[in-house]
């Protein structure tokens, strides 16, 4: 469950008019700790993000799917989507949590981000990746330029 001062974190973000993918950076951010902290593991970086970003939508971050993700929709479509504010069974909980404390630890290492990172660089565009640096430019501090 999003503890408080991420979810209040995230929602001053979003006021600041920061991007939606900003305010979710706080719970990925949070999940790292987390791991790092030994409260439990991940599989790899890419899970650590992902349920970073589950817990920012569970806060009401607006954040949208991956559009390039292969989705599963027949199952979509099969199971109706939970509603905001419902939790699941304790026992799936708990038996997700016995699942995360078992996965090691050092996928959140600055060497395994690092590594996630240029990977999914990797598979953008050189145009994707100029225009997300001249946004970039653009919200970065002048004193900084």
């Amino acid at each position: 469950m999003p503890d408080k001062r991420t979810t209040a974190k995230a929602k001053e973000d979003l006021r600041e008019g920061k991007s939606a993918s900003t305010a979710a950076g706080e719970f990925v951010h949070r999940e790292i700790d987390k791991i790092r902290g030994g409260e439990h593991g991940a599989k790899n970086a890419k899970q650590a993000i992902a349920i970073g970003l589950s817990e920012a939508r569970r806060a009401g971050v607006p954040i949208r799917d991956n559009p390039n993700r292969k989705s599963r929709s027949s199952s979509k479509r099969s199971s109706p989507k939970r509603k905001a504010g419902t939790r699941s069974s304790a026992k799936r909980a708990r038996a997700t949590m016995k699942a995360l404390k078992r996965m090691p630890r050092s996928t959140v290492s600055r060497s395994a981000l690092s590594r996630q990172a240029k990977g999914a660089a990797r598979k953008r565009s050189a145009a994707s990746r100029s225009a997300s640096a001249r946004r970039a430019a653009r919200t970065r501090a002048s004193h900084a330029r």
